[in-house]
């Protein structure tokens, strides 16, 4: 079950979705779960009580502002190109004081997509506060090919049963859809990269890809390792751009061995 917390952002009160996944043991390892561009608390499904139950972690899954059950984004904002700057150095700290979170005991990351550039920009940051990350199908540049998927996404929502779909998992889908397409397919985001923040990241990265991934080709996982000496690279065959549905078993196993390697 979802619960609710008020977090200050930007001269405004704003209601976060959130659930905490309970661990046996009072010192287990946190894994703090990002979301996709699509995705929400509800999105993730069964998927992290799978894996804190095989890692003996806890876990806190939440929705981004304008997704899920969390405040909607209104409908005359237009996302900026630092919208996931903000979420990894404004949001996501915001939410942690806001649950208790002490940042003096580091905490794992887990992101998908979007929510894997947010975790990795958040680790730039937060060095002492991050044990490590894990990032499914990140993005640290545009590529042609993600464009072109978030185009066809655009005419999938204009022309499917897309917003139903998508109104299983927020309450204001196109909240959800129009702040991530928007600014995705705005001329000013084409030049996006966060290639140059990852050089402060010091902790370990996982970096996954599926190779059947639509959304980024093998350089986005690449260009990680070839930057962070300490990121261990896991390509999957029969796998789309949601490792975390195509390849759980796997991912989890090796999600397990990297925490406690570590």
């Amino acid at each position: 079950m979802s619960d609710w917390v008020d977090i200050e952002w930007r001269k405004q009160r704003v209601c976060i979705e959130y659930t905490w996944i309970e661990a046996t043991r009072a010192d287990a390892p946190l894994v703090i779960f990002l979301h996709e561009g699509l995705g929400s608390l509800r999105m993730w499904k069964s998927f992290p009580e799978q894996l804190c139950a095989q890692a003996q972690c806890r876990g806190l899954v939440y929705s981004r502002p304008g997704y899920g059950e969390s405040t909607p984004r209104a409908p005359e904002e237009h996302w900026g190109t630092d919208f996931m700057h903000q979420q990894a150095f404004e949001v996501l700290p915001a939410l942690l004081q806001a649950l208790h979170v002490k940042p003096s005991t580091p905490y794992w990351l887990l992101g998908h997509s979007d929510g894997a550039s947010i975790a990795l920009l958040h680790a730039s940051r937060y060095i002492d506060s991050v044990a490590g990350c894990m990032v499914l199908a990140p993005h640290i540049l545009v590529e042609e090919v993600t464009l072109k998927s978030i185009e066809a996404a655009r005419q999938a929502y204009l022309h499917t049963d897309l917003p139903q779909r998508l109104g299983k998992y927020h309450h204001a889908p196109d909240s959800a859809f129009w702040g991530w397409n928007n600014i995705w397919l705005d001329p000013s985001f084409r030049d996006w990269s966060i290639e140059r923040d990852l050089e402060t990241i010091t902790c370990p990265v996982l970096a996954v890809q599926g190779l059947d991934d639509v959304y980024g080709t093998l350089e986005q996982i690449h260009g990680i390792a070839r930057r962070l000496p300490r990121t261990q690279v896991l390509e999957l065959d029969d796998c789309g751009h949601s490792p975390h549905q195509d390849q759980a078993e796997k991912l989890i196993q090796t999600a397990c061995t990297f925490i406690y390697n570590h």
